[in-house]
């Protein structure tokens, strides 16, 4: 049987989605009554970090704890990727001695080639283009809070990035509309875009985005590697920050997510992220639960 993959939502069918959600919300509700679930004992993980995290970290390598299994860190320091070995004999070696290997990195394609030789399943942590962990967490909340987010209409406002190309995919694959707000040169890639020109459209004002809407996202202007980009961000997206006036436009049982860290006064308003309609905790703490389903999946076959 072919290995699978996780590197984007698309990797897997809607109904193979919903499953893993539903299977989160199981295991979360299985861990706060304190059972204990192994069905990964004596299986490891490699964690493999070319970009820092705090949430993707914590997450995996609990996740692998509770379920009886290990995990290893390798940071930039700790590999030989980007110091002259070839990504396939990366790939080759670390699935030789890992039971599923975990990469948050830059380019899309790096990953795309680790899984090419990679003889155990791969799962996309974060690249440039793609963050489809974070969207398992994000529905995982939306489905606990609201219920069903299909045919629920979704704001994105802020730059086009890989959270935002990950949303596209959600769209697609839960069925729901998605308003895009983001400023002239900061667009969503084209070919995402259009793959799913029926459900997502495009705005310049981000109030007219928000109207209507049951959740409202955000991110960072100013990505990581970006940092040099950010006076010219800031100019950019004058005037896209969530406030307490933008949720107002939206339905008034409207969530509001972001997938952190925050910059309070930029992106967002701290009234906005501290306040009641904000999930961004039970959202953080979810992406310890996908996960889980996540590599239950992969590896147990759930």
């Amino acid at each position: 049987m072919s290995v699978r993959h996780f590197l984007t939502l698309m990797d897997c069918s809607p109904e193979e989605l919903h499953s893993i959600i539903q299977r989160a919300i199981e295991l979360k509700a299985m861990h706060k009554n304190g059972v204990i679930h192994e069905p990964l004992k004596n299986k490891m993980l490699g964690m493999v970090f070319e970009k820092s995290s705090t949430r993707t970290r914590v997450s995996f390598e609990t996740a692998m704890t509770h379920f009886g299994g290990g995990a290893i860190f390798l940071s930039p320091r700790d590999t030989q990727l980007g110091r002259g070995e070839p990504i396939e004999d990366s790939a080759r070696v670390l699935s030789s001695m890992l039971d599923v290997i975990m990469i948050r990195t830059f380019d899309h394609d790096t990953i795309k080639q680790f899984a090419k030789y990679s003889s155990v399943p791969v799962i996309n942590a974060l690249t440039d283009l793609t963050h489809p962990c974070q969207l398992l967490a994000d529905i995982q909340t939306y489905i606990e809070h609201r219920g069903s987010i299909q045919g629920k209409t979704v704001s994105w406002i802020g730059d086009g990035n890989n959270m935002c190309h990950s949303y596209i995919n959600a769209a697609k694959q839960f069925d729901f509309k998605l308003k895009i707000a983001c400023p002239e040169g900061y667009d969503p890639d084209e070919a995402i875009l259009n793959s799913a020109r029926d459900r997502v459209e495009i705005f310049r004002k981000p109030h007219q985005a928000a109207e209507h809407s049951d959740l409202i996202v955000t991110d960072v202007w100013t990505s990581m590697g970006q940092e040099e980009e950010q006076t010219k961000r800031e100019a950019a997206f004058n005037g896209y920050i969530v406030t307490k006036d933008m949720m107002s436009l939206a339905n008034k049982d409207a969530l509001f997510m972001h997938c952190l860290p925050a910059h309070r006064g930029e992106e967002v308003s701290a009234e906005v992220i501290d306040g009641e309609q904000s999930v961004v905790w039970d959202e953080a703490e979810n992406r310890l639960h996908a996960q889980k389903a996540l590599l239950e999946f992969l590896l147990a076959g759930y």
